[in-house]
C-alpha cells in the first residue's frame, strides 16, 4: 500500500521510470534496514551507498557532460526523493546527498573545476562529499561566518571550526565556506573546496543524534590548512550566492524528504487502523481514528502540493526564496504531527520497537531544524511578504 499523491500534472515516461527506480530501491533496499542503520547510531549504510550509485540513484541529478544522469529539474529529484525517503528518510537524504555538495560546485565553479569534482561523484564507487557552512555560535546566519581565510600568493590559510557537518566523518572533499573579510558579511563569503588529508584539517567523532542517524554528522577544525588557488570556486564574496542558491533547492527538497516521512507515517497508521480491532470493530471505523488519519492525510497532501510548486518555480529561474521557505516549513511542521498522530493511533504499541514509528518520530524533527530551523523560515517568509 502507498499513498500516492495526485497533483493533477501528468508526468513524463523518463519521471515515471525514475520513480518507479526510487520506489523499487526504497523497497527492498532501504525500508528493509532502516532499523539496522538506526542502531547503528553513528555510521551511514556505505554499501546502500554504493548500490545506489551502480543504478544511478546517487548520481542521476548531476549534469549528463559530466556523467550524470543529467535529470537536473528539481521536480523530477522531489519525486524520486520523496520516494527514498518514503523508504527510510535519513538513509533517503544520504543517498542523494552528492547534490549538495555539486550545488555550489555548478553555480560558482569554471569548466575544469566541475570535471574535477562532479566527474568522479558519477562512478559506481563515488566519493562522498560534505558543505561546511554551520559554525558553533552561528547557526542560521551564514552572513556571520567566522572560518577566516586569508590570502597568500597562490594559496589561501584557512582557520575555524565547523560543527554538525553532515556526511564529514567520511568525506573526501568538502566544500568550507570562509570570509575573507568579516565585516564584510555575506558579501566576504568565499568557497572552497578542501581534501580531506590536506594537512591542518581534522575531523571530529561522530556525534550521537536523536534521529537520522544514517547520515553521520561531525566537527571539522581547520588549523592554517592551505587551500591552491585553484581550489577556489568563484571569485572572492561570490560563495554567499552560490550557498544561498543552493539553500533555495535543498530546502524544497527538505520539503519531498518529509512529505514521504509522512506517507510512511499515514500508510502505517492506515494499515494499522484496518487491522487492529477494538469494541468489536475495526478501529478505522472509530470516527476518532478515521478524523485524524483525515488531517494526516490532509497535511500530506498539502506538504506535497507546496513543495511541488516551489520546484516548478524554481525550474522556471524564479527566486524562490519565499516558496522554498514554505515548503520547507510546511512539509518539515506537517510531517512532525503526522509521524505524531501515527504514534497516537497505534497506542502503547507505537512507543514499542515493533514498528518504525518511534524511529520516524524522531526522525521527523531534524527536518524542523537543518537547512535554518522553522523560525528562520518564517523570518524569510515574513521579510519576503513585507517586500511585496
Amino acid at each position: 500500500m502507498s499513498h500516492t499523491i495526485r497533483d493533477g500534472i501528468a508526468l513524463t515516461d523518463e519521471q515515471q521510470e525514475f520513480v518507479a527506480l526510487a520506489r523499487d530501491f526504497a523497497e527492498r533496499e532501504i525500508r528493509p534496514r532502516a532499523r539496522e542503520v538506526d542502531e547503528a547510531d553513528t555510521e551511514s549504510p556505505l554499501d546502500l551507498w554504493q548500490k545506489a550509485a551502480q543504478i544511478g540513484l546517487a548520481s542521476y541529478m548531476l549534469p549528463a557532460e559530466y556523467g550524470g544522469g543529467g535529470v537536473t529539474d528539481l521536480v523530477t529529484q522531489c519525486l524520486v526523493q520523496q520516494e527514498l525517503c518514503y523508504g527510510d528518510v535519513g538513509i533517503g537524504n544520504f543517498l542523494t546527498s552528492s547534490a549538495f555538495f555539486a550545488g555550489p560546485v555548478e553555480a560558482l565553479g569554471n569548466e575544469e573545476q566541475k570535471k574535477r569534482w562532479l566527474t568522479p561523484l558519477t562512478g559506481d564507487n563515488p566519493p562522498v562529499t560534505a558543505l561546511a557552512v554551520t559554525e558553533p555560535g552561528v547557526g542560521s546566519d551564514s552572513a556571520a561566518l567566522q572560518t577566516r581565510a586569508v590570502r597568500e600568493g597562490d594559496e589561501y590559510v584557512l582557520n575555524g571550526q565547523k560543527t554538525w557537518i553532515s556526511n564529514a566523518p567520511y568525506a573526501k572533499w568538502i566544500i568550507v565556506f570562509a570570509t575573507v573579510d568579516a565585516s564584510l558579511r555575506s558579501r566576504g563569503i568565499t568557497a572552497f573546496v578542501v581534501d580531506r588529508e590536506t594537512p591542518g584539517l581534522t575531523i571530529g567523532q561522530p556525534m550521537k543524534k536523536m534521529g537520522q542517524r544514517g547520515i553521520a554528522n561531525a566537527e571539522v577544525f581547520l588549523d592554517n590548512v592551505r587551500v591552491p588557488l585553484d581550489c577556489r570556486l568563484g571569485e572572492e564574496g561570490q560563495g554567499f550566492y552560490g550557498l544561498m542558491r543552493t539553500f533555495d533547492a535543498s530546502r524544497i527538497l527538505i520539503g519531498a524528504g518529509a512529505t514521504g516521512l509522512s506517507r510512511a507515517a499515514l500508510d502505517q497508521s492506515t494499515q494499522y487502523a484496518q487491522e487492529r480491532t477494538q469494541f468489536g470493530k475495526p478501529i478505522i471505523e472509530h470516527q476518532a481514528v478515521a478524523f485524524r488519519l483525515a488531517d494526516m492525510a490532509a497535511k500530506t497532501d498539502i506538504s506535497h502540493l507546496v513543495t511541488m510548486r516551489a520546484a516548478r518555480l524554481y525550474d522556471q529561474g524564479e527566486m524562490t526564496a519565499m516558496e522554498s521557505a514554505v515548503a520547507k516549513l510546511t512539509a518539515s511542521e506537517n510531517t512532525s504531527w503526522v509521524t505524531n498522530a501515527a504514534l497516537s493511533i497505534h497506542g502503547g504499541w507505537g512507543y514499542s520497537r515493533e514498528f518504525l514509528l518511534e524511529k520516524w518520530v524522531r526522525d521527523a524533527k531534524l527536518e524542523e531544524l537543518e537547512e535554518g530551523t522553522s523560525d528562520i523560515q518564517r523570518l524569510i517568509i515574513s521579510r519576503a511578504v513585507s517586500a511585496r
